[in-house]
């Protein structure tokens, strides 16, 4: 009785070793294409990303330029313009 016991535990419990087997297998066969798919995202732009980038460089330009326009007008009011300052670009109109 006994060993009928053991026996019925140890073929109750080959089918979750077995599960536990196979799913290994498919995760060991299935990782390449999931590391290969997270080199094409890595490398790759959506169009999404694309625009938020294309959006950011276009502030980033715009602050620049501001930032110029400023300078350009302070050192014309104050008389100390550089040779290549064109203070008519900031002169009131």
């Amino acid at each position: 009785m006994k060993a009928f016991a053991l026996i019925a535990a140890g073929l109750s419990l080959s089918g979750c070793v077995v599960g536990t087997i196979a799913s290994t297998a498919v995760d060991v066969a299935t990782l390449p294409v999931k590391v290969a798919g997270h080199a094409v995202d890595a490398a790759t732009t959506s169009q999404a990303e694309a625009d938020a980038n294309a959006g950011r460089a276009a502030r980033r330009a715009d602050e620049q330029l501001g930032r110029e326009l400023r300078a350009l007008a302070e050192r014309c009011r104050k008389g100390k313009t550089w040779p290549s300052d064109d203070c008519r670009r900031v002169q009131p109109r």
